[in-house]
């Protein structure tokens, strides 16, 4: 297990776990979440299959303190580059070729919600409340959680929640698509991590990544290209398995 800025990174059966680990709020200690290269560095691991997200105790994240970040502007700190940086790190993980989950319960609020809006699925206890509170401050989110939100739920419920500073519930985050599912508190941890083994145990990496990288193309690429990306992973993953199967035959 390693630790760093009130987060942990450990690995069990190929799966990274990074645990915001600062409670019980679990605020986090720096703008840009976690450092770019120490990301970089838990996430390159060639038998990584999946990585899940998680707050420890009761909560997932209430997010940065604000009063930090005043305290760096005080300081003279450039604070675009280290939100730049904060939004790399997200990107990063949205980026990756291996499902990422957040298992979310009690308070998901500010660059915790938008950690977790980088993730590719959600799963929510029935306590879990969201909210951007940041409006209440007269700024907003800044690590993509504006871009991120209106992509899931659309221009008037963004507004609505960003600008209005409201709190949900789990049902509420549902019906936005800002989770994917809902289940019981005690067993949230498992049934995240669960999920991820279920996608991902017994399956080879070169076709997790393959799904996964055609799947980031059809949200990145135009449709033909996306679709002529898709021919050429089939196409891959198709002559690997032949030559896997010729192989075999021949012993």
């Amino acid at each position: 297990m390693e630790k760093i800025d009130k987060i942990t990174w450990e690995i069990r059966d190929d799966i990274g776990i990074i645990t915001l680990d600062n409670p019980p709020e679990n605020y986090l200690v720096r703008p840009e979440f976690l450092p770019y290269d120490t990301l970089k560095k838990w996430t390159s691991y060639d038998y990584l299959k999946g990585i899940l997200i998680c707050g420890s105790g009761k909560h997932f994240s209430g997010g940065g303190k604000l009063e930090n970040l005043y305290e760096m502007i005080k300081a003279n700190e450039d604070i675009a580059s280290r939100m730049e940086e904060g939004k790399a790190v997200l990107d990063h993980l949205e980026n990756l070729t291996i499902p990422i989950a957040a298992a979310i319960q009690g308070i998901c609020f500010g660059g915790g919600l938008e950690i977790a809006l980088a993730c590719h699925i959600r799963v929510c206890s029935e306590n879990a409340l969201f909210a951007f509170p940041e409006i209440n401050s007269r700024v907003l989110p800044g690590l993509g959680g504006t871009v991120r939100f209106h992509e899931l739920a659309g221009f008037p419920e963004s507004m609505k929640m960003i600008l209005g500073g409201d709190m949900i519930n789990a049902e509420d985050a549902l019906e936005l698509k800002l989770v994917d599912q809902i289940t019981p508190k005690a067993t949230l941890f498992d049934h995240t991590f669960n999920l991820l083994k279920k996608m991902t145990y017994d399956r080879p990496m070169e076709v997790i990544h393959g799904v996964m990288q055609a799947l980031q193309n059809a949200r990145k690429l135009s449709h033909l290209e996306a679709m002529q990306q898709e021919t050429r992973i089939f196409c891959e993953l198709a002559l690997t398995e032949a030559r896997r199967r010729n192989k075999n035959n021949a012993k």
